[in-house]
């Protein structure tokens, strides 16, 4: 942020604005875009590092293991999202509206400045947090299990699984919140947990890890497996959600903005009601359905986290099947004042499309929470952070997936005249709404995918310690599926 700041204020490090008039602005020459390149790759990689930590470490300062404590994560969860939710409506309005205005010095200057004291904020608060210590790379107890399982991919299966190889003493630094149970899915990998002649194993001594792994070490392995199919299932929420920067931003583009006749609302300001409708339904959620739900259900988080994003997957398919009316609509009005092959505004309120920024909005505020609860309350407790990774990670794949989507209806609904349903000239000429409605199609499938994964789907179970019987000096442990 700093040297994208400074690269926006200082004159040789960016090319000189383009003068009034002139149609051909210079370009940035090597040495500039190598500056911006090198600061956005720079963001990235600090992005990499923060998103899937800041989740899973604020998280981690709640410890549900403890009845004294009253605040539960799944509460955080909505609190985070909506904090975040928050920062980029800000982002959008507040800093937009400097960096159009004011300028770009002062609209990169603000954040960075947020960012340094965010930083002063986080090293002076460090004591308080409550910290885990490191346990050793999650990827390789992962390869050592898929190893010492493939080793012995030939040994018959335990009749018990009572006799396959468990260290507690071996596995406290990865399971402080309770021990991963052994479950009768893929036995295959229960092989990495067989102790043969073979393994030299003495009793007493760390056994090699690439020969032979714990029962809990290897439910580390299938609780990855496992999360999978759930994980694919979010990446085209994502792909339908991401065409509000690209062709619901063109319609926008082409519709009446004007609020008074001398002021329009800017085309990418649309996403504030995404922002906003996202931002009422956590409020919602958390305050009124929870409650109610907690009723009927008996579960402390309302509905359960599959359940939550199920309904998220259901409100993004009416958000695209509304946005292929929308766009029938809009294309009706243009015909009717003879605009089809026009470049001119089409007389008609761009808040038609409303109602789609919304449904993404409020789709999102069901899935992708629900989504980041999952990864969180599934994945093993040494993997947490690396589990937020791949929430990022289905965010990513899926915007490139709409980049495909859309290369391949380009191919696909080429014309002989050059036509397509996307034509990049004039959104009026082309058939945007049977794109919108092949998405929801591809949702529809989706969801059914989804609904069959759910279904099928095992939680991890998982032995806990209680902290209050801990505290009275008794042993004990109970078995809780995490739901």
């Amino acid at each position: 942020m700093t040297s994208l700041t400074i690269s926006a204020i200082l004159p040789h490090l960016r090319p000189p604005p383009c003068k009034l008039g002139e149609q051909v602005c210079q370009e940035a020459d090597t040495g500039q875009l190598a500056i911006l390149y090198a600061s956005l790759l720079l963001g990235a990689l600090g992005s990499g590092g923060i998103r899937p930590c800041v989740v899973a470490f604020g998280a981690d300062q709640f410890d549900e293991s403890d009845p004294k404590q009253t605040t539960k994560t799944w509460r955080y969860f909505n609190w985070y999202y909506f904090v975040m939710g928050v920062s980029i409506l800000v982002a959008v309005t507040v800093i937009v509206y400097i960096q159009d205005n004011i300028g770009w010095g002062w609209g990169l200057g603000i954040p960075t400045i947020a960012m340094f004291f965010s930083i002063i904020a986080f090293i002076g608060g460090y004591p308080l947090y409550r910290n885990l210590d490191p346990a050793g790379s999650p990827f390789t107890r992962l390869l050592q299990v898929s190893v010492a399982a493939f080793r012995k991919r030939k040994l018959a299966m335990v009749s018990d699984p009572e006799l396959l190889y468990q260290n507690d003493e071996l596995d406290a630094p990865i399971s402080i919140g309770g021990k991963l149970l052994h479950t009768i899915h893929m036995k295959f990998l229960d092989k990495a947990a067989i102790v043969v002649e073979e393994d030299n194993f003495k009793q007493g001594q760390a056994p090699n890890l690439w020969r032979l792994n714990t029962v809990h070490r290897v439910e580390e392995l299938k609780s990855i497996i496992r999360m999978g199919p759930i994980w694919a299932a979010g990446i085209l929420l994502i792909t339908a959600y991401a065409q509000q920067s690209t062709f619901s931003l063109q319609q926008a583009k082409s519709m009446d903005r004007h609020l008074t006749k001398s002021f329009q609302i800017p085309a990418g300001s649309m996403s504030v009601f995404t922002m906003t409708s996202m931002l009422t339904t956590i409020a919602f959620y958390d305050r009124i359905l929870v409650p109610v739900a907690r009723k009927f259900t008996g579960l402390d988080r309302g509905i359960s986290f599959l359940h939550r994003m199920g309904i998220g997957f259901v409100i993004s398919i009416f958000a695209t099947l509304v946005a292929g009316f929308v766009e029938i609509k809009r294309k009706h009005v243009a015909s009717a004042h003879g605009l089809i092959n026009s470049h001119q505004p089409v007389p008609i309120p761009v808040f038609w499309l409303v109602p789609q920024y919304c449904l993404h909005g409020i789709a999102e505020a069901f899935m992708s929470i629900g989504h980041l609860e999952f990864f969180y309350d599934q994945a093993p407790e040494s993997m947490r952070s690396s589990a937020m990774a791949l929430f990022w990670t289905a965010i990513s794949v899926g915007n490139y997936a709409s980049t495909l989507l859309v290369t391949l209806v380009h191919k696909f609904s080429a014309g002989s005249d050059g036509s397509n349903w996307l034509p990049d000239d004039n959104l009026n000429k082309g058939k945007l709404e049977y794109f919108y409605w092949l998405i929801t199609l591809l949702q529809v499938a989706n969801l059914i995918y989804y609904l069959f994964c759910a279904k099928m789907y095992t939680f991890k179970p998982i032995q806990v310690h209680n902290k209050e019987i801990s505290d009275s000096k008794e042993s004990g442990v109970e078995l809780a599926n995490k739901v």
